[in-house]
């Protein structure tokens, strides 16, 4: 039992890693110990109950709705994802790109390249590529089919000499995470308004009790993988494609022959709704020659190039514009310009993995009409054509 205060611990420092200085986070904080003592308690007690979740709809990149667990029930979260994911990460594919260690955005479509180049024997010969995605995935998962996935993925599952908690305990716990519904307790962050002009098919408040998961939850990501793994084995297995790709929702099939992809697409759609009870989405079917390259997670994917993606060059254009703005109104405060390096820093973070060298001249070293920002900071230019920008002292 003292192995699982110790889990408990790291499960805390986990899940405070980004979510430092929230209301939530800080009031936990204040008195962090005896709040994961009592927490120890319920569960080796067996009374643990899940709180409220706040809901609200963010606007960006897509409108979609975000359930926010209450801080503690975050540090349960990872405390599963600590237990199980080594056992579930074995056995996924090589390319299942989200939630897993060593993978991500930026991995993801480096790969995606990569398979392009290959495919295409180096840009010398035809090839293909067909990206799907999934309509309401999130909303669409199945509880009762996710829990089948788990139960066969955990069945090698066997803790470790220093696990704090016992298999049975863990599936009990995972089984209240996995049915809770957060709908029918939570408290809503903006205007009810705000759901307007969002599909039903991405509301939790509109799916039976029985499908969907919150999206914002470190759960609910590493569940999202279960759910497809046995997808992803049919493309790779059974369809026999080696260039392929996952992030979530999203993949993409890389072949030399088109027509293949053509059949291969009829198959999927029927897989999917056969044994993941899944729809593709109809507006978001794309094949097309590797000479026209494809969009793919926030980056363009081009021959010899990956281009940023419209969307992210756009929200980081407005974004320099709107700090100039504000700068021009108002003299900043500390905490003005540790959020201005922060937005201004994300976008660089992002940008600096592809082909944006001139984007990013153009918006922050135009010599004849320098930002705002730079009144205040200064650009520090790095190895590999990146930049980070500094506050002055």
């Amino acid at each position: 039992m003292e192995q699982l205060k110790l889990d408990l611990f790291q499960a805390y420092y986990d899940a405070r890693r980004n979510k430092r200085n929230t209301i939530n986070q800080l009031r936990f904080e204040i008195d962090y110990e005896h709040h994961l003592l009592a927490l120890y308690k319920e569960l080796i007690q067996g009374n643990y109950a899940i709180r409220k979740s706040i809901t609200f709809i963010v606007d960006h990149p897509v409108k979609r709705e975000i359930f926010a667990a209450d801080f503690r029930d975050r540090i349960i979260h990872h405390l599963i994802y600590n237990y199980i994911n080594p056992v579930i990460d074995l056995q996924l594919i090589p390319h299942c790109y989200s939630c897993r260690k060593g993978k991500g955005t930026h991995y993801a479509v480096q790969q995606m390249a990569e398979f392009m180049r290959a495919c295409s024997e180096n840009y010398t010969r035809d090839c293909y590529v067909l990206k799907l995605d999934i309509r309401g995935y999130f909303m669409s998962i199945n509880k009762q089919l996710l829990w089948e996935k788990l139960i066969v993925m955990l069945q090698s599952f066997v803790p470790l000499p220093a696990a704090g908690m016992d298999k049975e305990t863990l599936l009990l716990l995972i089984d209240l995470v996995l049915w809770n519904d957060p709908t029918q307790s939570c408290t809503i962050k903006g205007k009810k308004s705000d759901w307007t002009g969002l599909p039903a098919t991405k509301s939790l408040f509109n799916n039976p009790k029985d499908c969907g998961l919150p999206i914002g939850n470190l759960t609910s990501q590493l569940f999202s993988n279960v759910y497809m793994h046995d997808f992803d084995c049919f493309v790779t297995s059974e369809l026999g494609v080696e260039q392929y790709g996952r992030y979530v929702d999203d993949f993409v099939l890389i072949h030399p022959d088109k027509e293949f992809l053509l059949q291969a697409k009829g198959k999927i759609r029927i897989y999917l709704k056969e044994h993941c009870h899944l729809d593709l989405h109809p507006n978001k079917v794309y094949l097309q020659h590797y000479q026209k390259g494809f969009a793919f997670l926030g980056a363009y994917i081009k021959p010899h190039r990956i281009y940023i993606g419209n969307r992210t060059k756009k929200k980081f254009v407005e974004t320099v514009r709107d700090n100039n703005l504000f700068l021009n109104r108002k003299v900043p405060d500390k905490n003005d310009l540790i959020a201005i390096r922060s937005s201004v820093n994300s976008y660089l973070g992002i940008m600096k993995h592809y082909k944006t060298y001139n984007i990013r001249k153009k918006m922050l070293l135009d010599k004849k009409n320098p930002p705002m920002i730079l009144k205040y900071g200064y650009l520090k230019t790095v190895p590999h054509q990146s930049m980070v920008y500094t506050i002055k002292n």
